[in-house]
């Protein structure tokens, strides 16, 4: 999944750019794929409580495939609606897909659930090399239509999770039982309406949505300053392997500092990563920023959803997941969508400063909640 997505994030908005009557519109089928995923979450979170998380999984494939094959169709026929369309299925299989890093986390006890999280995440690091070779390697691999065969290669990927999925063994499929007091637990609103439930949204969604938004505008900006995409290429993997390769660790540092703090540090890394985008096009500024906004990514989602495994009870995980999945991928396609625009319109500059705001936000919501933390650690005493 992750590979596939990581050649998605380097070629999609070139292929939009290419297709598309207006220009603006580049990034609408990657944007249109995240909207596929926000809209997929909470029905696939319902579909897999009642059948299992593994049919789930193995049915989403196949969605994956389908997208890949019309993705290069509608490349081989410069029919930009086809290839959004190729996008949507994509989303769609990433819908389910995003509920693998929540099922490593069910299955294990509380101490161990954040570096449940990190080892599924650690797998990017082979995505960082995959992805953005794949499509460098394929993408003249149908001498007419580029990138076409990056496409054509994706389903490969698709092809291997599906086999894959195939040996997935959980204990009762993670299903949780309906407990001896309640079938469903508490309400949603009263889930929701935790201090740490929407610290932990708020800093899944920015994080993602800041990532999501300098991300997809980076292979257009370097694009419109005459790079190859052999120096895109590059820059992707190294910002993958930014997002993944701290995960081997981040477990680890969640479970001695504690969520705050790392989800403090992720954001200052944000911040570091705009600071140097605004000083610079060359391509070692590209790939310091974005090699800094995938640890941004990394400590931000792994610290959010660990700390969002600590709000809910077992009989609560299905919803309590679906809404956290639901709020943060309308942020992520809103950012993704907006990329495209701001990039056309206005320029890099205003895509980075686009980012500030939502990185305040999270760093001043993790203070709300250690001194409210604080507070009441020191009223019990």
């Amino acid at each position: 999944m992750m590979s596939s997505n990581t050649l998605l994030v380097a070629t999609s908005a070139l292929v939009g750019y290419s297709l598309a009557a207006n220009k603006a519109y580049a990034t609408l089928p990657f944007a249109l794929q995240l909207i596929a995923t926000m809209c997929t979450s909470i029905p696939a979170a319902l579909l897999m409580k009642k059948t299992g998380r593994q049919r789930g999984f193995m049915l989403a494939t196949s969605l994956g495939m389908t997208g890949g094959g019309l993705c290069t169709v509608g490349i081989l026929q410069s029919q930009f609606i086809l290839f959004s369309a190729g996008g949507i299925l994509v989303g769609m299989f990433n819908g389910f897909g995003n509920y693998y890093r929540f099922t490593a986390a069910d299955v294990v006890d509380a101490e161990h659930k954040s570096r449940a999280i990190s080892l599924v995440l650690a797998g990017g690091v082979i995505a960082a090399i995959v992805g953005p070779n794949l499509a460098n390697q394929t993408r003249n691999m149908i001498s007419h239509a580029t990138f076409a065969g990056s496409y054509l290669s994706m389903i490969g990927l698709y092809v291997l999770a599906f086999v894959v999925l195939n040996f997935l063994k959980l204990p009762a499929d993670v299903t949780p039982a309906p407990s001896t007091s309640s079938a469903t637990g508490r309400s949603l609103r009263q889930i929701v309406s935790q201090p740490k439930y929407i610290v932990a949204v708020i800093c899944g969604m920015f994080g993602y949505g800041v990532m999501a938004l300098v991300m997809t505008a980076t292979p257009l900006a370097m694009h419109q300053h005459a790079y190859p995409f052999a120096d895109t290429s590059f820059v992707i993997q190294w910002h993958v392997l930014g997002m993944y390769v701290p995960s081997f660790f981040t477990g680890h540092l969640i479970h001695r500092f504690g969520n705050i703090r790392v989800m403090l540090l992720g954001a200052l890394a944000g911040l570091a990563c705009v600071t140097i985008n605004l000083t610079g096009t060359s391509v070692i500024h590209f790939w310091i920023a974005l090699t800094l906004l995938g640890i941004s990514w990394n400590f931000l989602f792994i610290g959010a959803t660990s700390l969002l495994t600590e709000t809910y009870r077992p009989e609560e995980t299905f919803k309590a997941q679906a809404v956290n999945e639901f709020t943060m991928f309308s942020t992520v396609a809103a950012a993704s969508l907006s990329a495209g625009a701001l990039q056309h319109l206005f320029g890099w500059k205003a895509v980075n400063l686009g980012a500030i705001l939502p990185l305040l936000l999270i760093m001043a919501s993790l203070i709300w909640l250690s001194t409210r933390a604080l507070t009441i650690r020191a009223q019990n005493e």
